[in-house]
């Protein structure tokens, strides 16, 4: 075993014109919930503690879109969605079309811990959060005022957008302005950008996990689930490594990229970085993605095909970088 390691993101496709005090907002961020990560690690909490705790603080921070400050559905209301993974044994909870738990990515935990299921959604979801006692807020905690605009926005454009945090001001020098030949399931779109939160964890011992969670995309259709909760394509956890994944949902889902980086670390012997290229590479079908892996050997990786991925790394050998670009 190499010792601990720690990833986490905020999400991949960042728009280039995004400005720099968001840009500084946003590392300044990660690097406190990189911070909170390696305390925790450093008082020898098991991996799976780690990622919820990390996951709950991008949670509560509105900067990223999951928790406060997830982007609207086409009702202008807020579903999320969160996914959880323990490494040993594989043991796994998720949950979506959550509209009133302040922290999703504990009840997915829960659902785990407290559930004989793996996966529960919508007015079941919302039931085990009350029979949990987990706490519970009103949607419109959720809603921020620059996402009520960027809804605004998509609606004019008919379209769905991707990213919700450019500023409603200078949209002529945004991607969210212009033309775009980009595709989700063969239909046009006007911009791709951050959708998810995530973190990975290697804990001292060598056992692996991931976390993810997400409001989704802005102007969604309702009931609109994505790769978030779900386990293998989201969100992955195993004897090898831990993944988190963020970008289009849909291509995610269509090549279980969190799973398919474990696969080819199992079954064609590759080193977790290579791991990760290969994915990114051969399983996105033209899509747009980007992950981050820790291996049980206390090994640390990402990789994105897209203009950016807001992420932040460390290991106990002292390394630690926080980034936005290539």
């Amino acid at each position: 075993m190499g010792g601990w390691a720690i990833a986490v993101h905020g999400g991949a496709g960042v728009d280039p014109n995004l400005p720099l005090e968001r840009q500084e907002e946003a590392k300044q961020l990660l690097t406190r919930c990189l911070n909170l990560g390696i305390s925790a690690l450093r008082s020898n909490l098991p991996a799976i503690d780690v990622v919820e705790l990390v996951v709950r603080e991008l949670e509560t921070d509105p900067i990223f879109n999951s928790g406060r400050g997830s982007a609207l559905t086409e009702q202008g209301t807020v579903e999320m969605e969160a996914s959880i993974m323990d490494g040993q044994k594989r043991r796994c909870g998720a949950v979506s079309g959550v509209t009133t738990v302040k922290n999703p990515i504990s009840l997915a935990r829960l659902v785990m811990d407290k559930s004989p299921h793996s996966y529960l959604a919508f007015s079941g979801a919302e039931e085990f959060a009350r029979q949990q006692g987990v706490e519970v807020v009103d949607n419109k905690y959720f809603i921020t005022k620059e996402n009520v605009g960027m809804l605004k926005l998509a609606k004019e454009a008919k379209t769905i957008l991707f990213d919700y945090r450019i500023p409603a001001v200078g949209l002529d020098t945004c991607s969210a302005g212009v033309d775009s030949p980009l595709v989700m399931n063969g239909l046009p779109i006007s911009v791709y950008a951050p959708e998810t939160v995530g973190c990975v964890v290697v804990d001292g011992q060598g056992h692996c996990a991931a976390a993810t969670s997400t409001g989704g995309l802005m102007n969604k259709m309702m009931g609109r689930i994505g790769d978030s909760p779900l386990i293998g394509a989201g969100t992955y956890a195993g004897d090898l490594c831990g993944v988190s994944c963020t970008g289009e949902g849909e291509a995610i889902i269509r090549g279980t990229l969190a799973r398919e980086v474990a696969a080819v670390m199992e079954y064609k012997g590759l080193g977790l970085q290579e791991a990760v290229d290969f994915v990114i590479k051969e399983r996105l079908d033209e899509g747009y993605a980007g992950l981050i892996a820790v291996s049980r050997n206390g090994e640390v990786a990402y990789g994105f095909n897209t203009t950016g991925m807001f992420r932040g790394c460390a290991t106990e050998d002292g390394f630690m970088e926080v980034g936005i670009w290539e």
